[in-house]
């Protein structure tokens, strides 16, 4: 029978079952649900899809758009096709006895092959017999059929004349009947998504992006929702079901805010609501970027200004640009750390609300965006953290790559709207505006399932890459490797920095422009100037700087002046309490620099090296306080996250640019301070950091004068002597004077960056500090290739030889799983060849992070959230949303390494080790009758202090 007829009502069988109920015994066709995929990617291509997508498509498969979209089609639609074997079919003993005579007695051995896998091996001899090309790794046939056995988030290797030769599929996945009726499917496919020839090549680049439409496909047909009314609509023929299928699907890519919507041309003062007029370098922007994309095209811009001078906006303006001339549509906003990824998002928020869009979903994507109050969701299930229709995330091997019937399992139960799915972890990126953490960008370089939508998710839109400086050699190599891959997709890329070296500027400009296939570019420098910005084009990689004229009037407008004073300070824990702080201690030198404000009023803030020196310092501070308890404040990292949350958003809403400005506040913190957040302090106090660092703090000193001119917002004392910000760095030394790092002081930051800033600072006392002039020469100084510092000294040497040593072992370790840049990837299988979960795969070094959860211990043993004992904890087969919020907001993260060694009475709730969100969780008791608090994890010790969070010590 030809296609024709086998689309008819009578037509081809379509009783093998692809989706089955075990709660109802519905049984959905396997056809139906490959012409159900195939007609939500080919909405997908027309209404998610950007134009610079189809074009890297397009011309990935050598054909014009309008064939690549059928073949598209014809793909996304042949991904479950290894489902038609009998391993698979006998599953389900209600469904398989519905199979035809000459199936069941075709069967052969049953031998277990998951059904990804199995759709690679018996789609190479299908896409074989259509036209495509089989022959080695970079042939046709072979990487379309690893994009089949890619669907459930992971590319196979693929044995063309092993198992995936005709011989061995006829005798493992059974017989002639079995191959002629996939043959069937394959030819009724191609027939009704009208492909007219198969291409004559494919990509690495396009295989990756049909291998992300595939899976966001198969996850929209594939929620129960969506395939169970069809499971109970009369039958229809496959033709008849392809019309049905394309209207569905038109409306619930819609109902998902999947659908790509323009944003208005708008006044610059409408979009960015609170601001009168551009600054000089944002109207630069505004003015010389439009021209220059018109004519080259897509690429890389680089910004570099002080901070808090409107960096943000002119990253969203170069966006507008490039996703008007460069075919993508929307944002990707990456931050180094959740707290200002919270803030990124309201900026972004309010940027797409302002332009009046009847929908327009923007998604906060990080490990703790469910406990920030203005992006909530109304759900929170394990649904929001699987695939739907895939196995779990688990690493495999050819050996163990079968997962049973697991790997067919349905998650999550119930509807789905769009905040529920859009707000699904990685379904989240996929939203067209996104604010997320760089670490979740990071994910589609590492040999993770579903790295490919990741990649699909990022490459349509503008990636906005703030604080680029901000991440360490491990990071930072991760970082170089997106790029490559965002400059292969030509995808257009923002960094934002306000302290950035022209050397790691030119590094990250050269990875994306390798990736974009430029070559040559060691002789070329890529810094933009200071302040200013940079757009080298993917074409022609060219360098475009900002004008001269505009840069200087930039730097006159934003130009202040502040000064910088040094303590040097003998280093001492406090310990137990009561002990004496004696003159010169740090902790006595931090209250004699805040008496302006403990005894007149005022905003300070206290910048700590450790959490532990937080902890000390607010103690310290709490014994000589004498205003109300409200007005010191201590946040940080290890501390509930609901507390942590809440007391981040009090300090931005009253320490921020329009807030209600308290009379008397001191903030005793950590480096959360340092990235991003919006907020002016009248003092600062700072532990020794980095030179970058300090930059960065002194950004939130004074910082919005300007903007507060004629208002009474500063403390009396503001004006006395030469009014100018100060900001006070504590610089432990030992008893010959001399810098000596206290423990731990070195994890952060390299010991060589810190004693190089130590040596420099004296010469910053001399002379106030002019912001920005004086910025970009004094982190070339300290962090610049040709910082002189590391010459001056024998121990300065062998700090800086220990620090590259240590930087070469991180970027090793990095390198380790890195996929490699598209131009080397000959099989898919190298993007996958280690199987990493993205629980073990590390964004930054050192062992990932475990939940910790404080609870209290009754007489009677019952465990609760609460001292009081009225909030138990919940141990039962289903999770209420609030129930899950209730314990994730009072978790917090801890090293891994603090709590290896636990025993049975910190392991959480049977019931817990089956949910996705709360199976690492550690508990750690407070016996409510004792009030005994402190654990012992081998050579750890923890407890928690109501008032100062998590205290932690570690055995000698």
């Amino acid at each position: 029978m030809g296609v024709v007829e086998d689309a008819r009502y009578d037509g081809v069988d379509r009783r093998p079952w692809g989706k089955f109920d075990r709660t109802t015994l519905r049984v959905y066709s396997l056809l139906f649900h490959l012409i159900d995929v195939g007609a939500v990617a080919g909405v997908l291509w027309d209404r998610f899809v950007t134009p610079s997508q189809r074009r890297v498509v397009s011309a990935g498969l050598n054909m014009p758009q309008e064939q690549a979209r059928s073949v598209v089609c014809f793909v996304a639609a042949m991904h479950d096709i290894g489902k038609l074997i009998p391993y698979f079919q006998a599953l389900e003993p209600a469904a398989y006895v519905r199979l035809g005579e000459d199936l069941l007695a075709d069967t052969g051995p049953v031998v277990h092959v998951p059904h990804a896998r199995a759709s690679m091996h018996v789609g190479l001899q299908l896409l074989g017999e259509l036209g495509f090309a089989v022959g080695g790794n970079d042939s046709p046939a072979v990487r379309a059929a690893q994009c089949l056995g890619g669907h459930h988030g992971r590319f196979l290797q693929l044995d063309v004349d092993g198992a995936a030769s005709a011989r061995r599929v006829e005798a493992t996945l059974g017989g002639p009947a079995w191959q002629d009726l996939r043959r069937r499917y394959a030819r009724l496919l191609w027939h009704l998504f009208g492909v007219d020839e198969a291409p004559n090549r494919l990509s690495v680049e396009a295989a990756v992006l049909i291998t992300g439409l595939t899976m966001v496909a198969d996850r929209v047909a594939s929620q129960r929702r969506y395939w169970v009314p069809n499971a109970d609509t009369p039958s229809f023929g496959a033709a008849e079901h392809h019309s049905r299928a394309r209207r569905q699907a038109e409306e619930e890519v819609e109902r998902l805010g999947l659908a790509r919507f323009a944003l208005d041309q708008i006044p610059f003062t409408t979009a960015h609501p609170g601001l009168t007029e551009p600054t000089a370098l944002q109207r630069s922007v505004m003015e010389e970027l439009p021209h220059l994309v018109a004519e080259r095209g897509s690429g890389i811009a680089v910004v570099t200004d002080a901070m808090g001078t409107g960096k943000s906006v002119a990253a969203l303006e170069m966006a507008r640009i490039f996703n008007g001339h460069c075919g993508t549509q929307g944002v990707a906003w990456l931050l180094p750390a959740t707290a200002a990824a919270d803030q990124a998002y309201e900026v972004l928020d309010r940027y797409v609300r302002a332009h009046q869009v009847e929908y327009a979903p923007v998604t906060l994507v990080h490990h703790h965006s469910d406990l920030n109050e203005a992006y909530a969701g109304r759900r929170l299930s394990p649904d929001d953290s699987t695939v739907l229709d895939g196995p779990p995330d688990v690493p495999f091997t050819d050996g163990q790559d079968d997962l049973g019937a697991d790997d067919e399992r349905e998650y999550g139960p119930g509807t789905a709207g769009p905040d529920r799915w859009l707000r699904g972890r990685d379904n989240a990126l996929l939203a067209q505006y996104t604010v997320s953490t760089t670490d979740q960008a990071q994910m589609a370089v590492l040999p993770v399932r579903h790295s490919a939508l990741r990649m699909l998710a990022l490459s349509g839109k503008t990636v906005v890459v703030d604080e680029a400086h901000a991440l360490d050699p491990f990071s930072q190599l991760q970082l170089l490797r997106l790029l490559q891959w965002l400059g292969a997709l030509n995808c257009p890329v923002v960094l934002l920095s306000a302290t950035m070296p022209a050397s790691t500027a030119t590094e990250l400009v050269r990875a994306y422009l390798s990736g974009a296939g430029r070559t040559g570019l060691h002789g070329a420098s890529f810094a933009p100037g200071y302040p200013g910005w940079l757009f080298a084009d993917a074409a022609t990689a060219t360098a475009h700087r900002m004008s001269g004229p505009a840069q200087d009037e930039q730097r006159a407008a934003q130009r202040r002046t502040a000064r910088i004073r040094v303590r040097p300070v003998t280093y001492r824990r406090l310990g137990p309490a009561g002990r004496a702080v004696e003159a010169g201690e740090r902790l006595a030198v931090i209250a004699d620099v805040l008496q302006a404000v403990i005894r007149h009023g005022g905003c300070a803030a206290v910048v700590c090296a450790t959490v532990a020196d937080a902890q000390d310092t607010y103690a310290s501070l709490r014994r000589i306080w004498a205003g109300p308890a409200d007005d010191l404040v201590l946040v940080h990292a290890r501390v509930r996250g609901r507390r942590r949350q809440n007391t981040l958003e009090a300090i931005r809403r009253r320490l921020g640019p329009t807030g209600r400005r308290p009379a008397r506040r001191v903030v005793v913190t950590t480096s959360l301070l340092d990235v991003s957040l919006d907020i002016d302090v009248d003092l600062m106090v700072s532990d020794l950091a980095s030179v970058a660092r300090l930059l960065q703090r002194l950004g939130r000193l004074g910082r919005f004068t300007r903007l507060w001119t004629g208002q009474e917002r500063r403390p009396v004392w503001w004006e006395d002597g030469d009014n100018m910000p100060t900001l006070t760095v504590l610089d432990p030394v030992n008893s010959r004077g001399v810098t000596a790092l206290p423990p731990g002081w070195d994890t952060a930051e390299p010991a060589v960056a810190l004693h190089a800033t130590a040596r420099l600072l004296p010469s910053l006392e001399k002379e106030p500090l002019v912001v920005p002039d004086d910025v970009q020469a004094l982190v070339e100084h300290v962090h610049g290739v040709t910082s002189g510092f590391a010459a001056e000294t024998t121990r300065l040497q062998q700090m800086a030889a220990a620090h590259q040593s240590r930087t070469g072992r991180q970027e090793q370790l990095s390198a380790v799983h890195l996929v490699p840049p598209a131009k080397r990837v000959s099989s898919l299988a190298d993007l996958h060849r280690q199987h990493l979960t993205t629980a073990q795969a590390a964004t930054r070094p050192g062992l990932l992070p475990r939940r910790l959860l404080p609870c209290y211990r009754s007489a009677d043993g019952t465990l609760t959230l609460d001292a009081a004992g009225l909030l138990p904890l919940p141990d039962q087969e289903h999770f209420s949303p609030r129930h899950l919020r209730s314990i994730l907001d009072h978790s917090l993260p801890v090293p891994a390494a603090w709590v290896t060694r636990t025993s049975a009475r910190h392991q959480p709730p049977a019931s817990w080790k089956q949910h996705p969100l709360l199976a690492d969780i550690v508990l750690l008791p407070t016996d409510s009758v004792t009030r005994e608090s402190e654990h012992r994890f081998g050579h750890h010790w923890l407890r928690l202090d109501e008032e100062l969070g998590l205290q932690h010590r570690k055995q000698q």
